[in-house]
């Protein structure tokens, strides 16, 4: 499932997710509501691996990208991810500019503004909310549960479920073996 969808993402969304123009924000807009939760949700679930949840806004700060992200989150059924992360942002925005500069200095700013302790809770607990496989694994539960909110069209054609005593088989698309 979780190939599946990264396929759908890579053949639909081609802005590139550092810029700070909105044009990802924007072209997510044409997907359908589930595929656009995930596209926006994306590159969050790097940011809480790699880094927290406050460095974040450094390479997706956007505030459409902001936008997208916390509204896909509650699509997925995280609200309280999405809060984190609208805290996070509320102390980290204010201060994208310097931080942004040559030099600037995330960490160092934002403990001088003592943010960085709350900034580490969040992430903590935005983490422990995802559980250990992360975002992915709420990508996939959405998609089974609203198969027409991710694939629009394409699952009207695929049976939800078989009857009893039977499997439900997929149809090879193309080639296939």
């Amino acid at each position: 499932m979780i190939s599946r969808l990264f396929g759908l993402l890579n053949s639909h969304v081609k802005a590139d997710p550092y810029g700070w123009d909105g044009a990802l924000a924007e072209e997510i807009q044409r997907l359908p509501v589930g595929l656009r939760a995930m596209a926006a949700t994306h590159h969050l679930d790097i940011s809480l691996t790699l880094d927290d949840i406050g460095w974040h806004f450094l390479n997706f700060g956007h505030p459409s990208h902001v936008e997208e992200t916390e509204r896909g989150l509650r699509e997925l059924g995280l609200a309280e991810v999405a809060a984190m992360l609208h805290e996070a942002y509320e102390l980290v925005r204010p201060h994208l500019r310097v931080i942004m500069r040559p030099g600037g200095d995330y960490y160092g700013v934002m403990e001088r503004l003592g943010h960085m302790k709350r900034l580490n809770e969040l992430t903590k607990q935005a983490r422990a909310a995802l559980g250990d496989n992360g975002i992915y694994r709420h990508w996939a539960a959405y998609a089974r549960e609203h198969p027409d909110r991710v694939f629009g069209s394409e699952s009207a054609s695929e049976p939800k479920c078989a009857p009893a005593g039977q499997r439900v088989t997929r149809k090879a698309r193309g080639g296939g073996r």
